[in-house]
């Protein structure tokens, strides 16, 4: 491909997938910024396995346009606060200087979570709080931070979650790979035909399993396809079906595959288990006032249940098989541990605390109470997110073993973030600490808690 002045198109990393986009002076060229070595999108949406050179060049480029923390930022903090008044300043001084934003905006001051949200009536501000790092590129081509490894949040998600809030409140903010009714119509008439003499390897099903099942289709609903927070979301929701059917081994020892747990058990051919990951928090609080907010909790769990396939390849839902249930369990467990491995999760935890704030700040009518627009960040023009090749099928994968009564061959799975729900469960706390540590420096937009 031939690189132009009018249009430069680079490989971006989505943590795992592997995306086109084109660098646009309004701001988030930054080359991707996510876990690489995954799947590969194409124009087309379709996804495929990226080479090992693929992700080796996108490393490399990576590593080349991202630069390093300077000054304080090189430091982690424990808190961090970032006001969101004062990002805007800073992305209006990049706009009009004529360059792109600079990494420490793009990377929102190294915040790895957001625990804080403070409305500062007296600077008409909305300030967020959480802890930070400096931030570096992976050897697998994450933006991580230096300490704990942890993914580092990025402006270019607040931007969609913010912008979205309104359609999030009409259809929720989801997404889903799923099997066509023909397909797993298809597979079904396949599985009748199967035989398998003894000692024989069920691989040799493999070819004609995926012409049955044929691709998988991606549904998005919330959020545009073209997003990198949709795009994040697709490469968690592949990665976890990867983690549980033994096509991509587990980095963290204590989280085998469902293919692992369930190979002695009994399997019926016209089930499958499903799994989907969910908002789940231990609370948000808040003081009397509603001036200070606390978020806590890991955010993330994993969800399951069965499908159940009729002879048209239609399906319905019922309880999830003990064994789907204790994988999902385990994967909730140790899920810090496992975002550290594949950073992929450790975005998609971001987007959650990210969409959750978005939407506390909308609901609860926060700008309002500041003194604060946050035209800049909804501004389509100024700011526009880079469109990335929406993903829309997935090449069939085949991870199979014979139960006692039918096959385990591949499982449907998503996303679903509802943070409504999470902003409705609110309570009073009126314990929680009301102060805001204020800067010393009228011109940062971001400064550490040093108590």
């Amino acid at each position: 491909m031939k690189l132009t002045q009018a249009r430069l198109m680079i490989a971006v990393a989505m943590s795992g997938l592997v995306m086109v986009a084109s660098l646009t002076t309004a701001g988030f060229n930054n080359g991707g910024g996510n876990r690489v070595g995954g799947v590969s999108i194409d124009p087309a949406g379709i996804v495929r396995t990226a080479t090992v050179q693929e992700n080796q060049e996108l490393v490399n480029l990576l590593r080349a346009e991202v630069t390093a923390p300077q000054g304080d930022l090189n430091s982690a903090a424990d808190r961090r606060l970032v006001s969101l008044g004062g990002l805007q300043k800073a992305i209006e001084k990049a706009r009009q200087s004529g360059g792109r934003l600079p990494a420490e905006v793009r990377y929102m001051a190294g915040l790895t979570g957001i625990e804080y949200l403070y409305v500062d009536e007296k600077n008409n501000d909305i300030v967020i709080a959480g802890p930070a790092e400096p931030w570096t590129v992976s050897e697998t081509g994450s933006i991580v931070g230096t300490k704990t490894g942890a993914s580092i949040l990025q402006l270019e998600d607040l931007v969609i979650a913010l912008r979205n809030v309104e359609n999030a409140r009409e259809a929720s903010i989801s997404c889903s790979i799923e099997s066509t009714p023909e397909g797993r119509k298809r597979f079904m008439a396949l599985q009748r035909r199967m035989r398998l003499r003894p000692g024989q390897n069920p691989a040799v099903f493999e070819s004609a399993m995926k012409e049955a099942i044929g691709p998988q289709v991606i549904k998005f609903t919330g959020v545009p396809t073209t997003s990198r927070y949709a795009c994040t979301m697709v490469a968690a929701d592949y990665q976890m079906k990867r983690l549980a059917m033994a096509l991509v081994d587990s980095p963290v020892r204590e989280l085998p595959s469902y293919l692992q747990m369930a190979r002695n058990g009994s399997h019926t051919s016209n089930r499958n288990p499903r799994w989907w990951m969910a908002c789940d928090y231990e609370s948000l609080t808040r003081n009397e006032q509603g001036t200070v907010w606390k978020l806590t909790g890991q955010g993330i769990k994993t969800m399951t249940e069965q499908d159940v396939i009729a002879a048209d390849g239609s399906t319905t839902s019922e309880a999830s098989d003990k064994l789907a249930q204790k994988w999902a369990d385990e994967m909730t467990e140790h899920f810090t541990e496992l975002a550290t491995e594949m950073p992929i999760f450790g975005d998609l935890q971001n987007l959650m605390d990210l969409t959750v704030i978005s939407t506390l700040i909308v609901q609860e009518q926060l700008e309002r109470d500041a003194g604060l627009d946050l035209a800049v960040l909804r501004d389509q023009e100024s700011l526009a997110p880079q469109a990335f090749d929406a993903p829309r099928k997935i090449a069939p994968e085949c991870s199979f073993i014979k139960g006692r009564n039918g096959w385990i061959v591949t499982a449907s799975g998503g996303v679903s973030v509802d943070a409504f729900q999470v902003v409705h469960d609110q309570k009073v706390d009126a314990e929680l600490e009301s102060n805001l540590v204020a800067t010393t420096d009228s011109d940062a937009w971001w400064w550490n808690d040093a108590r």
